[in-house]
């Protein structure tokens, strides 16, 4: 059986730009920065005391003390014997997916040169082509026995939030997302994917923020500051 969901009308998408990282509170642990890389995989992460470096897929490690950033026209730069890393600030994509992030990352380990990138990752251009993925709803993390998705294309959404498929048009005018009207399978479901989705399907009936945090994770609000949250998938 399919029922016909209330049209959800989305107001003011959120500007697409990475949020701020949140002031630490005193004593707080700063987060490390991490970048990567493709063709070889290699992965960074830079904290106050080190530089941790593995390349080759793991196959190369090089862990050295963080000797401090030296600031250069694009960003800055770290210089510590067998490993010198560049950030410049700019959009970069790693190749192999659609994800974006903030900087563009040299590093030189070794003698060998590698290019990547690091920092925050960056909203999408588009949701056309997007898939998304449940974490959270109404601050209730998803159950993990059904698969859960939301995805965009061209001019209709789909997915589910955990028990039903449902899917409709949807358009973006002016920073503001309509969607709808969505038709929905009806049929129950064991656990917790009924509440998930009830909720969800609640969230959605009014108007809906759309905010996309540096950590790459795309958080609906609505009235009352219910939330959704979803990581990106494609």
């Amino acid at each position: 059986m399919i029922r016909l969901l209330p049209l959800l009308v989305l107001p003011a998408l959120a500007a697409c730009m990475p949020a701020e990282a949140p002031p630490q509170s005193p004593g707080e642990t700063p987060a490390a920065y991490m970048a990567l890389g493709t063709e070889p995989g290699w992965t960074l992460e830079i904290t106050p005391g080190r530089i941790n470096y593995d390349g080759d897929y793991g196959a190369t490690k090089i862990m050295v003390p963080n000797p401090g950033a030296t600031p250069t026209a694009t960003g800055r730069r770290y210089a510590a014997g067998r490993l010198s890393v560049e950030i410049s600030s700019g959009a970069c994509s790693d190749g192999m997916s659609d994800r974006r992030y903030a900087d563009t990352v040299r590093v030189v380990a070794d003698g060998r040169t590698l290019t990547g990138c690091g920092g925050g990752i960056l909203p999408p251009d588009a949701l056309a082509g997007s898939t998304w993925s449940f974490v959270s709803i109404a601050g209730t993390p998803v159950a993990t026995d059904r698969p859960t998705s939301l995805a965009f294309e061209a001019d209709r959404l789909s997915g589910s939030a955990g028990c039903n498929r449902f899917s409709g048009g949807y358009s973006v005018t002016d920073g503001t997302l309509t969607a709808g009207p969505l038709m929905a399978t009806q049929m129950a479901c064991p656990g917790a994917g009924m509440a998930q989705e009830s909720a969800f399907f609640t969230l959605m009936r009014g108007p809906v923020t759309m905010r996309f945090p540096t950590d790459g994770t795309l958080v609906l609000t609505g009235e009352g500051g219910q939330t959704a949250v979803l990581k990106r998938v494609i």
